[in-house]
């Protein structure tokens, strides 16, 4: 009875039974215990697996291992892990769900390098891990993101032939994705004899949080094909996280339409990527409506809120919706200041950015944890402080990191200060010495200011060392359809029409005085090939097709997976005018609303 009521989680009938059972005068033994301590565990009630300890004790089956490893269980769970590891190490005979309870208790409490070395410690021990151990300890190294521990795993999986087993193919994909090692999480994948949801769910969340929301929605749409595989949750989130990445809004719509409209108004989570969704494709107006009619409003929806109205130029309204989470007593956290920080460095809001900040610590006694510091050296470098953000990083209590060195680039990028982007670059170098973007930027440093010499010797360097930039791209979506674009493409099946809307596009700019801003341009070469180069950038084509495909209605979206250059930028605003289109822009940077001429970010980006 005690057994079937655990087995149910009907925990308080549980413990109601083993109270009568003493009562009537019947003794526990090795049988009862471990469910006995398996319901106070879940109750997290420690005060009554106290008491079961000490009858395991005054009854004599404090040695039996059963029992022990339902102890280290129980401890674990109740948050005494010091308690939990002494009684492990006490154990005489320890077998592998005694290694799995203290491996477990390791990573409940955030100690992942410490299980991960219990594992070795167990292996080193002769004792053969069940199923349940490697999965555990495989989430350990995707919490690490330790792919170099996890790769030995799978060695010792294979070894043994257990590679077959769902439960820890499927880890070894999730340890890959976390890792951000595609390339094997799609090999495991792919030789998958028996996949679940949740196997095609890691998949594709891999994908879409790896920056490959293409091969997620690829991934997807096999999904959709298996007769025994139906989408849950974590699929629609990982699927709509991947359509807000390419800005595919009827896609990510019809995506959310798999699942009851009011699994997302009840579930935090799932609202929270709906409102993102909305966000990322530029219809705040949605993601006001979805905020609106959620049920269950927490910190992680009103910092989704937040973030949305920050990333689409309405940085006011993030500002009062901070100061409407302060009057209902929702206490604000982290994310909640890199959404406000963000928003204050889209919109060069200096004193409001150092304001923030400085209240983070001081008022809300939150830390400041890198990505803080990232948004304000942004922030500063952006709007030309560039000495008070180099400063602000030298004062850091934290190892810079290269988002924040970066962010720094990026602001002398805009001020064309080379020497300090030169000292920048060193750092960047030793943190990411195989990223194309930081020679890239320095590159373009070096051409915007005539040094073709030092610029072709980065070119060299990057050469030498196989280093290649990231090519860009961009994306449009067409009655659910995602189209790519990349420079000079030719294989879009109507490329001859989309080339035909950029010649008489580039006609029509030139009568109203546009001329190519050339200097964006990264090589030394003839002036007349350089605007043959910016007439072909990924966006523009994207947007040509756009002109041709979309609805006139209808604004044209556009994703890129680059920062907008100045000269598409110029380009596009005068494009709007000419066209009488709205034009929806999103860089890896932030949105550019253009209409009429204008754009949205105002020319800060």
């Amino acid at each position: 009875m005690i057994r079937g009521y655990v087995d149910r989680e009907w925990l308080l009938e549980a413990v109601e039974f083993y109270n009568r059972m003493r009562e009537e005068g019947f003794f526990p033994d090795n049988f009862t215990f471990p469910f006995a301590l398996k319901a106070s565990a879940r109750l997290f009630d420690f005060t009554l697996g106290i008491k079961i300890h000490n009858h395991v004790v005054k009854l004599g089956f404090e040695l039996d291992v059963f029992v022990q490893t339902s102890l280290v269980c129980m401890y674990a769970k109740c948050g005494r892990l010091y308690e939990a590891q002494k009684l492990f190490d006490e154990m005489s005979i320890r077998n592998a769900v005694s290694w799995t309870a203290i491996i477990t208790g390791c990573i409940e409490h955030g100690k992942f390098e410490e299980a991960v070395g219990l594992f070795r410690k167990m292996l080193e021990m002769d004792t053969r891990p069940d199923a349940f151990t490697l999965v555990r300890v495989l989430t350990a190294c995707a919490h690490l993101g330790d792919a170099k521990s996890g790769e030995w795993i799978h060695r010792y999986i294979e070894q043994k032939g257990i590679e077959d087993n769902l439960f820890v193919a499927t880890s070894l994909v999730d340890m890959y994705t976390k890792c951000g090692r595609m390339e094997e999480a799609r090999k495991v994948f792919d030789q998958m004899r028996e996949k679940d949801v949740v196997t095609w769910s890691a998949m594709i969340g891999g994908y879409s949080s790896n920056g490959h929301p293409k091969e997620a929605l690829e991934i997807f749409f096999r999904m959709q094909r298996e007769e025994n595989v139906k989408p849950d949750c974590f699929t629609i989130v990982a699927v709509i996280s991947a359509c807000a990445r390419l800005g595919a809004l009827q896609l990510g719509t019809w995506a959310s339409g798999l699942i009851d409209r009011n699994v997302f108004l009840s579930n935090p989570v799932m609202g929270t990527a709906l409102i993102d969704l909305y966000a990322k494709c530029g219809t705040i107006c949605h993601a006001w409506e979805v905020f609106k009619a959620m049920q269950e409003r927490d910190t992680v929806v009103w910092n989704a809120i937040i973030s949305a109205f920050a990333m689409s130029g309405h940085v006011k309204i993030s500002f009062a919706l901070f100061n409407q989470i302060e009057k209902l007593g929702i206490k604000p956290n982290g994310n909640t200041f890199i959404g406000l920080l963000s928003g204050c460095t889209h919109a060069g809001l200096v004193d409001e950015g150092r304001y923030l900040f400085q209240i983070m610590s001081k008022v809300y006694f939150l830390a400041h944890k890198i990505e803080h510091y990232g948004c304000m050296v942004d922030l500063l470098g952006r709007t030309g402080f560039l000495n008070e953000a180099h400063q602000l990083i030298k004062d850091m209590p934290l190892e810079p990191n290269a988002v924040v060195w970066g962010a720094l680039l990026g602001g002398c990028r805009v001020y064309r200060d080379t020497q300090l982007a030169e000292h920048v670059l060193k750092h960047l170098i030793k943190l990411e010495p195989q990223n194309a973007g930081n020679y890239v930027l320095l590159s373009n440093i070096y051409s915007s200011t005539g040094r073709w010499n030092d610029a072709a010797n980065l070119r060299l360097i990057m050469k030498d060392k196989s280093i290649r930039k990231a090519p860009g791209c961009s994306w449009i979506e067409v009655e659910g359809l995602v189209h790519e674009f990349h420079v000079g493409d030719q294989t879009h099946p109507m490329s001859e029409a989309i080339y035909q809307k950029l010649n008489e596009l580039g006609e029509q700019l030139r009568i109203l005085g546009y001329v190519p801003k050339t200097d964006v341009v990264l090589f030394d070469i003839e002036e007349e090939e350089k605007e043959h180069s910016l007439g072909q950038h990924s966006e523009k084509l994207a947007i040509a097709y756009g002109l041709i495909a979309v609805e006139k209605e209808d604004p044209i979206r556009v994703v890129k997976n680059l920062r907008v250059c100045n000269d598409c930028h110029a380009a596009i605003k005068l494009i709007s005018k000419i066209t009488s289109r709205e034009i929806i822009l999103r860089d890896n940077n932030r949105f550019h609303c253009f209409k009429e001429g204008t754009c949205s970010c105002r020319d800060f980006w």
